[in-house]
């Protein structure tokens, strides 16, 4: 799908992975609109970069919809949704006491429900619009995941689950939408420099580092790239993409 004159929904667009992909697509052409709970930044956003600024709570129904109408009042159709709206906790099974069931759930509250809430809304937009450019596709859905999906720390029991979900979304409602020509697929990046990785303590963030196979952190910009090609790539569906410096977890 062509990215110029596109209309793209970026959720959690107003910081971190969320907002280089907002800056990357508006650099490429397309009409972005933020959805975010922080309406401070996001509001600097929309004054900074002509994009439309939307306060959401993605874990919830009549949020989404509220701001899915705002976008559709300015652009009419929806082409592209990436989801990065998300949030990390550490916290161990069982310490001096058990896990917090309820920052658990949070975690799979905005990590998982909130990316199947804002899809399903937004896929339900994508199929009803004609096709877009010449392939006519409808929509392209990229989810984020996470390297934690697949090797997890400790601590990271509820974010690693919650992301785990996220990646295995990604074949199912690829095979879902596909006869409609909408493409769903999944980035799962490792550490990046990012407000959610400046929270991990010093001695963990250098070791994470040093595991990956380029000693280094990503940079955003590198994520956005991504985003760009899945975008661009009609024939990437229904996969989830590791981008993660060749790193392997290890086990802290």
């Amino acid at each position: 799908m062509k990215i110029t004159q596109a209309v793209c929904v970026v959720t959690g667009g107003a910081s971190g992975l969320g907002e280089i992909t907002v800056r990357m697509l508006c650099l490429e052409g397309a009409k972005v609109a933020v959805w975010d709970t922080n309406q401070e930044k996001g509001t600097q956003l929309e004054q900074e970069l002509g994009v439309l600024f939307c306060q959401v709570d993605v874990c919830s129904e009549g949020s989404v919809k509220q701001a899915l109408e705002r976008t559709l009042s300015v652009w009419s159709q929806v082409h592209v949704l990436v989801n990065c709206a998300g949030i990390a906790i550490q916290e161990l099974t069982f310490r001096d006491s058990p896990h917090s069931l309820d920052s658990f759930k949070k975690v799979l509250e905005v990590n998982l429900i909130g990316v199947f809430n804002t899809s399903r809304l937004v896929a339900a937009q994508m199929v009803s619009q004609p096709g877009y450019g010449n392939t006519r596709e409808r929509g392209v859905i990229i989810n984020t995941s996470s390297l934690s999906a697949f090797e997890g720390q400790r601590g990271q029991v509820a974010y690693s689950a919650s992301k785990a979900g996220v990646a295995g979304l990604s074949l199912p409602m690829a095979r879902d939408l596909g006869r409609f020509k909408v493409r769903v697929a999944t980035i799962a990046p490792g550490l990046f420099s990012t407000p959610m990785s400046d929270l991990l303590k010093p001695q963990l963030k250098e070791a994470l580092q040093k595991a990956t196979s380029v000693g280094r952190l990503g940079y955003l910009s590198e994520f956005a790239h991504a985003v760009k090609f899945l975008i661009e790539n009609e024939y990437f569906n229904g996969s989830v993409l590791r981008l993660d410096g060749g790193m392997t977890l290890p086990h802290l």
